[in-house]
């Protein structure tokens, strides 16, 4: 009894995380995208590079380097001016609080939550560059891969728990759960990966090869930005204020 009880868990397993895998993969737009002629603004390069989180950390990264806004490399973010030149920066002066001072975290998360990043997203959903909410490809491969461990797991346990031995025909019904999961698996590889991609394929071939417009050294510092993180940041300090690693002068 019990090694049908286990392959009914392998069997479930397996099928509920490929369900989910299935609709990740069909909420994912295809085709050429709507508005490919023209070019990215800063914003849309950040989230197609790295989502809502990416938003924020480009306009603070804009809003210090234009001398609006202060990011202290123990963490702290202080409003210089509490004017914002569009609706991203004036959520982040508002995360902020009207004190003018906040630990960098709480902004940097209540601004990638804001609706003026869900603008830019559903902009960008709209014309086919970035994926929709909810079509979760990197939790949706991870629950296969954990599914087919699990069946692989089930299907060595049979013969500890079966007495006298295993059916052999028992264990070939644990070889097809596993199947499923492994075909799954090597479909979305060849289909949608980078998994945790924001960007739809059509988005990112535009991230790749479309220019983003930038304005002498600050606006160079800020394409880095968005293309490629905080990491890309020339100053220590600067870089230590966004990471929450130890600022070393010098």
């Amino acid at each position: 009894m019990i090694p049908f009880l286990l392959l009914l868990v392998a069997w479930g397993a397996a099928g509920l995380s490929c369900a989910r895998l299935c609709l990740a993969g069909a909420r994912r737009p295809r085709g050429a995208p709507r508005e490919s002629r023209r070019p990215l603004t800063l914003y849309e390069a950040a989230f197609l590079a790295g989502g809502p989180r990416r938003v924020a950390d480009l306009a603070l990264v804009s809003m210090h380097l234009r001398r609006r806004l202060l990011l202290a490399h123990t963490g702290w973010a202080t409003v210089v001016d509490p004017e914002g030149r569009d609706e991203v920066e004036r959520t982040v002066i508002r995360a902020i609080g009207p004190e003018g001072r906040s630990p960098i975290a709480p902004v940097r998360a209540a601004a990638a939550a804001a609706d003026a990043v869900r603008a830019v997203a559903d902009r960008l959903v709209a014309a086919g560059l970035a994926l929709p909410r909810g079509a979760d490809m990197a939790a949706a491969v991870r629950g296969v891969r954990g599914a087919a461990v699990l069946v692989a797991a089930l299907g060595a346990a049979v013969p500890v728990l079966a007495p006298g031995g295993p059916d052999s025909r028992l264990l070939v019904w644990f070889t097809l759960p596993l199947a499923l999961t492994l075909g799954c698996l090597a479909i979305a590889r060849v289909e949608a990966h980078p998994y945790g991609s924001w960007a739809s394929p059509a988005g990112r071939r535009l991230l790749e090869t479309c220019a983003v417009p930038g304005d002498g050294a600050t606006g160079d510092t800020l394409v880095r930005v968005a293309v490629r993180g905080v990491d890309a940041v020339d100053d220590p300090a600067l870089r230590a204020a966004l990471t929450g690693r130890a600022y070393r002068a010098g």
